[in-house]
């Protein structure tokens, strides 16, 4: 339901009891627009206000002409009939209530002037300028309240025909009945059609974030388990220091060992439960090339992958500027990675196109760049979602770096990233220096 009422059902009352109470509800419910095109949003609109003008033209010639109603009765119950159907846009029940009284004076002002074969209660278009009023009724009310809407006009009809038909007049019962029902069968369905694709729209966004909310997560997980081994390495490092330590040392004092001892102590148990985790993580990603057998790639390795990339197809050209040094694992696996995924991507939506590596040394971050051309030819269909810019953005995130894509001015697409080579918290030899 698209209104925040609590619906009288789910209040404690029947559900006959709830329809009911919905008929003497006036409260306001505009018509929706149409969502595309979007230059036709306000057409129905424009439609009912055509089709109010035209009943109440219809409704004033059919008194006036057919039924000899003189006075100014003919102005005022065309006004009504077709301010109802006005009205009827923003409050439909309202509108409804109106069109009824519009159709019962109408009734009690031909009653009298009905001539031999005329209809009556309702006029030849009475019934069919009363359908609009149902139609928008059923547009945006629930089902039950439909069947009544439809039902009390047309079993009213029925009473007033059997009690007060004048001589020699028609039914229009049959008429009425079925107009009226058609029209009601049809709002629901529209109504459906409309609820369901409301419906639709939700699910597909929910689904859109759950889709990114676990590729980031997929994401995050592989990098942890890139990251175990040089965790690990640091780890057992730590761990053999503090063993060897009192060996380097004449005459240690006990507390020395202890401590070291303790420093050991607490490394291997830190050790475990790493191995804890990553055999949880491994265990739902048992092909993962992030495995303990597989060596993690370093900017060294980065000449074998520009070659692979140019064997594919695509013309790459890499340049390096500054010092070129070792730099610490974590910081040498996250650019490999991330150049890695740009050529990539340049693979599979730019086939054809001349792509640019650059790698920049400075003294406090390391630049990276990939920028490619536009493509030669059209790009194949994407097999699915894959990581992308999102795992690309997390590896920068990690080591407290940017990464900005976008387009280039002249056409193809460019990855730049700033990631700094002291991470957030500084080396350990500045953390001595401090101290």
């Amino acid at each position: 339901m698209t209104r925040q009422q609590v619906p009288p059902a789910e209040a404690g009352f029947p559900a006959g009891a709830g329809a009911l109470l919905e008929l003497f509800t006036l409260r306001r419910d505009p018509l929706p627009r149409l969502s595309r095109p979007r230059w036709l949003a306000r057409l129905p609109h424009a439609v009912v206000l055509y089709a109010a003008v035209f009943f109440a033209f219809l409704t004033n010639i059919q008194l006036s002409d057919h039924y000899d109603v003189t006075g100014g009765r003919p102005l005022a119950l065309s006004l009504l009939t077709g301010v109802s159907i006005a009205v009827g846009l923003s409050r439909p029940i309202a509108g409804w209530w109106l069109g009824l009284l519009a159709a019962g004076l109408v009734a009690w002002a031909i009653h009298g002037h009905g001539g031999e074969g005329q209809s009556w209660p309702w006029l030849p278009a009475g019934f069919l300028a009363f359908a609009p009023l149902v139609l928008l009724a059923a547009l945006r009310l629930p089902p039950r309240v439909t069947v009544a809407i439809v039902s009390l006009p047309v079993a009213l009809g029925l009473v007033a025909e059997l009690a007060f038909r004048p001589p020699h007049s028609t039914t229009s019962f049959f008429a009425a009945s079925l107009v009226l029902g058609f029209v009601g069968l049809l709002g629901y369905a529209l109504r459906a059609v409309r609820l369901a694709r409301g419906q639709l729209v939700a699910q597909e966004t929910l689904t859109e974030e759950e889709r990114a909310r676990r590729t980031l997560l997929e994401e995050r997980s592989r990098i942890a388990r890139e990251l175990h081994d040089v965790v690990a390495h640091h780890m057992s490092v730590i761990s053999i220091q503090a063993q060897v330590a009192p060996h380097l040392v004449e005459n240690p004092s006990e507390e020395l060992k202890e401590n070291l001892a303790g420093i050991r102590e607490n490394a291997l148990e830190a050790l475990i439960e790493l191995r804890r985790v990553l055999g949880v993580l491994r265990s739902e990603h048992p092909d993962d090339p992030a495995a303990p057998q597989h060596p993690q790639p370093t900017l060294g390795e980065l000449d074998g992958l520009v070659d692979n990339v140019r064997s594919a197809g695509l013309e790459v050209s890499t340049e390096v500027a500054g010092t070129r040094r070792p730099l610490t694992p974590g910081l040498e696996l996250t650019a490999y990675r991330i150049v890695q995924e740009a050529l990539s991507n340049c693979l599979r939506h730019a086939p054809g196109s001349r792509v640019e590596v650059g790698i920049a040394y400075g003294p406090r971050e390391l630049h990276l760049c990939v920028a490619n051309s536009a493509p030669a030819r059209p790009a194949p269909p994407s097999l699915g979602a894959g990581h992308g810019l999102l795992g690309m953005r997390e590896r920068a995130g990690m080591l407290g770096g940017e990464l900005v894509a976008g387009p280039r001015p002249g056409g193809g697409y460019e990855v730049s990233a700033v990631l700094p080579v002291d991470p957030p918290g500084g080396s350990s030899s500045e953390k001595k220096k401090d101290a």
